[in-house]
């Protein structure tokens, strides 16, 4: 599983082999230059959601909800998830929460919109926990959050998140549940899936790099190169070349040159 925000991104995730594409409310920082995702709107999200699933087809397609789609009431989360579902064209969501989210995961499910919680560390709470620190470090945090998966497994999840939490805690809750897959994004190599966002991947995010990122390619260096190269090139005339550009047959150019020299009469 790996993020995606646009329909290069979404194409990518079609044609290498990936087996879940998120559009993933990290789009708010790494696509539209927000301090955090709580800043991203739910109509920023749908824009985005409708050009990954141009480009993503084969991948099951699942949309983060943003910030305040879901935690005011119930009611809410169903209108907004179902806006996601129709306009956004994906298959499926992406909700962050604990216990108090259980109920929102079992009336989505419960009106056949596949869920899949988030929990962990949850970077839309990243303010009220004190920025983005490992989640389940103590033995009655770590059950809780066992408690969490457990909860959700019964709502009707069909898998779930685990974000930042120490590899015996991600191992426990992947062999607690008794039908549902779990994906890891800092949670060990117990889970039975992985996700990471695009940007980490290929290396073109500037920002803090996570334990638990690897950056997979260094794309960042690739782009630098060119577009240095090509300012340069522009600035001391090397291109474009005359292969570079396009010719007249040659009665018109001659026709135009003296159509030039005369003013064009």
């Amino acid at each position: 599983m790996i993020t995606a925000y646009d329909y290069p991104t979404g194409r990518a995730c079609e044609a290498h082999g990936i087996d879940v594409t998120l559009v993933g409310d990290s789009l708010a920082q790494v696509c539209l230059g927000y301090d955090s995702t709580t800043r991203l709107t739910l109509d920023e999200m749908l824009h985005h959601c409708r050009a990954v699933a141009r480009g993503s087809k084969a991948p099951l397609l699942i949309a983060d909800m943003p910030f305040g789609t879901y935690q005011a009431n119930v009611e809410d989360a169903v209108h907004n998830a179902v806006r996601l579902m129709q306009e956004g064209g994906v298959e499926g969501l992406k909700i962050e929460g604990g216990m108090e989210a259980v109920d929102v995961v079992k009336k989505l499910t419960s009106i056949g919109i596949p869920v899949m919680p988030h929990i962990g560390l949850l970077p839309q709470r990243h303010t009220i926990l004190s920025g983005y620190k490992v989640q389940g470090r103590d033995a009655r945090s770590a059950w809780n959050l066992v408690e969490s998966a457990l909860a959700f497994e019964a709502a009707g999840a069909f898998a779930i998140v685990l974000e930042a939490v120490p590899e015996v805690v991600g191992s426990a809750i992947t062999n607690r549940l008794a039908r549902i897959p779990t994906i890891g994004i800092g949670a060990g190599p117990g889970t039975n899936g992985q996700v990471l966002v695009w940007d980490d991947v290929m290396g073109t995010w500037g920002g803090h790099k996570a334990k638990f990122v690897r950056r997979f390619g260094n794309v960042k260096s690739e782009v630098e190169k060119a577009v240095k190269d090509y300012a340069q090139a522009v600035r001391e005339k090397s291109f474009p070349t005359a292969d570079e550009s396009y010719a007249m047959p040659t009665a018109e150019l001659e026709l135009f040159m003296k159509m030039l020299e005369a003013g064009g009469r």
